[in-house]
């Protein structure tokens, strides 16, 4: 019998927010490929480098007043962190910006600096009304998403552009988005709430061709940058970014397992028909079910709850980790298919109470996997002594 199990849990906004120190890493990580056509990863950096207060800067014995959304800087230097060998590269990729009315610019000090302003800059960065030295290596900014979009389709991506574009991408714990309850998961906002994509989308959206794909998605994995979850047919591939939380939120990165991915995103969760043929449940001893339907076997149902108590130990409920925890299944209802699911713990008398809904799989088509399947849903954690 096959059964589907959801675990329904930031809302889309124009804009997103990227740490300096992030674009800084990035700069130094010589793994990954800057050449490209969309220059993404170059307006990120110059953003980066922007104030976001009035502030001086003094370069050779002359001081400079820069505003919000202006850097000036040593045109060697933009030249190493754009990571181009010459610095006529340089002025080539200023000038494209300025053309596409993204910065303006000018040279200082006979050509050796670079002055720019970034166009948008007060209207995706609040500025505040006095003067306040910006430290260049902390804090973050805004950027655009429309930017992104715009900025991709110009022309070929390069990895970092890609990597960039992944990264903006990101969501963690939105309700609207499947899978993010797990961990932060590219989602490229196509009003599906589906993050699962596929290579020739990816191919088409970067310009370069699906072997392309492929290839840089296995070496960002193997730079323990993301992890790709494939699933099979032609369902596509799910994309969790490492490193996302601990540089966003300042918390530790979870781990990404493919089956609480599964469950997380209602995919097929099979489970063999004949009960001898199912396999033990190491806390099988510590789940009691009641009640239970023809149509959902006592042994399904364990191995049901087992799933279901993984998931609930990467969201924090330390109950889940303790073998004396005990997990009670009974119906809610007359509703057919309504359980509570009570995680009572020993300790205290304390317990997370939730709201399952069963309902076996029929015959799913790959195309409407996510629209059409039954589900398992769980609803609520309420706590309550």
């Amino acid at each position: 019998m096959n059964y589907q199990l959801e675990l329904k849990q930031l809302v889309d906004y124009p804009r997103c927010r990227i740490y300096r120190e992030f674009i800084r890493s990035l700069v130094k990580e010589k793994n990954i490929r800057t050449n490209g056509g969309s220059f993404l990863f170059y307006y990120i950096l110059l953003c980066s480098f922007a104030n976001y207060r009035t502030s001086n800067r003094r370069i050779e014995g002359i001081t400079y007043t820069v505003g919000p959304g202006e850097w000036i800087c040593p045109l060697s230097e933009l030249k190493d962190q754009f990571r181009l060998r010459f610095q006529h590269q340089v002025l080539s990729v200023l000038e494209f910006f300025e053309e596409q009315h993204y910065i303006s610019y000018s040279l200082l000090g006979k050509n050796k600096l670079i002055k720019f302003t970034i166009a948008d800059w007060q209207k995706d960065n609040t500025v505040l009304r006095y003067s306040y030295p910006c430290k260049k290596d902390m804090g973050f900014f805004f950027f655009s998403i429309a930017k992104v979009h715009e900025l991709i389709g110009m022309g070929k991506c390069s990895e970092m552009d890609i990597l960039l574009d992944l990264w903006v991408h990101t969501v963690f714990n939105d309700t609207q988005v499947q899978g993010s309850d797990i961990g932060p998961v590219v989602y490229f906002r196509n009003n599906t709430g589906n993050p699962l994509t596929n290579y020739s989308e990816l191919a088409e959206r970067w310009g370069c061709s699906r072997t392309t794909v492929s290839r840089l998605l296995k070496k960002l994995e193997g730079l323990d940058l993301l992890s790709l979850i494939p699933f099979s047919g032609n369902i596509g591939s799910v994309i969790y970014l490492k490193n996302y939380l601990s540089t966003m939120f300042s918390i530790s990165d979870v781990m990404i397992d493919k089956e609480e991915v599964a469950l997380t995103l209602s995919l097929p969760i099979q489970i063999p028909d004949e009960p001898e043929t199912v396999p033990e449940s190491d806390i099988e001893a510590q789940i009691l079910v009641s009640d239970s339907e023809e149509s959902v076997p006592k042994t399904h149902m364990n191995f049901i709850v087992e799933k279901v108590s993984k998931l609930l130990v990467t969201q924090g409920i330390p109950c889940c980790q303790c073998s004396k925890t005990k997990y009670q299944l009974s119906k809610l209802s007359d509703c057919k298919g309504m359980y509570s699911l009570e995680i009572i713990c020993p300790y205290g008398n304390m317990a997370y109470r939730f709201e399952l809904r069963i309902t076996p799989q029929t015959h799913p088509e790959a195309s409407d996997l996510f629209s059409k399947v039954p589900s398992i849903e769980l609803k609520g954690g309420n706590i309550y002594v």
